[in-house]
């Protein structure tokens, strides 16, 4: 796995799981949506710290520098 995403995306999806946590945990979204968020947010912070989304591979997508 070649690391396919840069600095500011991975900020960018640790902030967003961040957010969506604190709205599942404070009550605001319950039920399906509210565990599906849960769950995105889990993603997010595992691609993050893994520094690679397969979602960006079909497309040919990478946010790392080049240099």
């Amino acid at each position: 796995m070649k690391a396919n995403m840069g600095a500011a995306d991975r900020v960018i999806r640790v902030i967003l799981a961040m957010v969506m946590a604190g709205l599942y945990f404070g009550n605001l979204i319950s039920g399906i949506w509210g565990i599906s968020l849960l769950v995105l947010a889990v993603v997010f912070v595992i691609t993050s710290f893994m520094r690679f989304c397969p979602l960006y591979l079909p497309f040919g997508i990478s946010t790392c520098r080049k240099g």
